[in-house]
């Protein structure tokens, strides 16, 4: 468990919109903070990876609303090269 909230998670988001060679992307997340607001600054970040293809995201109990998941999703339908997509938003 970390303490890792919203903005440290959209901060990630930005740093990671800057390696627009970015096409295969792991991020553990999960047993945070991050919230509705973080999860919709990391969402719309990794928008802005022209080159992303593989993405998996952890973020289990991480106190994520439906506004969250919801943003997330439509951040994420930008991506256009985007193949594969691993997504755990479940509560363990």
């Amino acid at each position: 468990k970390n303490k890792i909230e919203h903005k440290c998670a959209s901060d990630l988001g930005s740093g990671l919109a800057k390696c627009t060679n970015l096409s295969n992307l792991t991020i553990l997340l999960s047993i945070n903070k991050i919230g509705c607001e973080g999860v919709l600054g990391l969402g719309s970040h990794l928008a802005l990876c022209p080159n992303l293809s593989n993405l998996a995201l952890y973020l289990h109990n991480s106190k994520i609303c439906d506004q969250g998941v919801s943003g997330l999703g439509s951040a994420l339908l930008k991506c256009t090269n985007l193949t594969n997509l691993t997504l755990d938003l479940g509560q363990k």
